[in-house]
């Protein structure tokens, strides 16, 4: 059951990713963020009434409402590594963010066996390759490389906070509906200072209508992704559910490679490769 969740995280964040880097290509990253996170939380409005989510209200919210304050902090960072570049290098460096959930788990006592460590390292190495690395060539300015560290600690730290949302399906639909809510009031905040700045907070037709459905996708699979991490992390060791999760940037390439036909480099393939044996050794071990 872990790996299976873990696995699905790793789809539906993967496939977030690719609309979300496909929209921000004509749209404001933060409008991006805003707006489906906005789709989100309409939707969770009416699963938890529906569901009695409310009565699951207690102290677990916090994790919640933490990793809805560090969620769009980590992504802003993120994109303006991406924004600086080179993409190269930046991409594969944000995997470290494997390393917070990975580290809490083992704080926590978990001590993966000896099969399990091995895949560890060789997804981990996967993941990294996948990004398409870039070795040798252009130069990578001091501050991508910070905003790349800061994104990855945002990014494992969201991991590990809501996985201690909630105890039951119930509570998690209650602390989702928190978490897009904080996002959207700390994107907001973000994107009304940037639009103060004098940056445009749309494209110059206006609010692209037709991309609506592409937006709520990605918050939905965002949110979604979300859930199914924080079932996976409780329901077997984080330390795999953490590195199966972080499978997303394989799935964000092989998308690049069947939506957009864009041509997979060696190493990225040998990554793609190394990832699945990985994975493969996780779920066996």
């Amino acid at each position: 059951m872990t790996a299976f969740f873990a696995l699905t995280t790793s789809l539906l964040w993967g496939l977030a990713d690719f609309g979300g880097g496909l929209l921000t290509r004509r749209t404001p990253a933060l409008t991006v963020v805003v707006v489906s996170q906005a789709v989100a939380a309409a939707v969770l409005g009416v699963i938890v009434p529906a569901t009695g989510g409310w009565s699951e209200a207690g102290p677990r919210l916090w994790f919640a409402f933490a990793a809805g304050v560090v969620g769009p902090v980590a992504l802003l960072s993120f994109y303006q590594a991406l924004a600086l570049g080179p993409m190269g290098v930046v991409s594969p460096l944000a995997t470290l963010s494997v390393a917070v959930p990975v580290g809490v788990g083992l704080v926590l006592g978990e001590r993966p066996g000896l099969l399990q460590v091995a895949g560890i390292a060789v997804a981990v190495t996967g993941v990294v390759l996948a990004g398409g690395p870039q070795l040798r060539g252009a130069a990578v300015q001091r501050r991508a490389v910070l905003l790349t560290l800061v994104a990855a600690l945002g990014f494992g730290t969201v991991f590990a906070l809501i996985a201690e949302a909630s105890t039951d399906v119930t509570g998690l639909f209650l602390a989702l509906f928190v978490q897009r809510l904080t996002n959207i009031a700390v994107g907001g905040a973000a994107l009304a200072v940037s639009v103060r700045r004098g940056r445009a907070a749309l494209p110059e037709g206006g609010f692209p209508w037709t991309s609506l459905p592409a937006l709520a996708f990605v918050g939905l699979a965002d949110v979604a992704a979300n859930g199914t991490y924080a079932i996976a992390a409780r329901s077997g060791p984080v330390t795999v559910a953490a590195v199966l999760a972080s499978l997303y940037p394989v799935v964000t390439a092989l998308a690049a490679r069947g939506f957009l036909s864009e041509r997979l480099r060696a190493i990225q393939a040998a990554g793609a490769g190394l990832a699945l044996l990985g994975t493969l050794l996780l779920a066996t071990g």
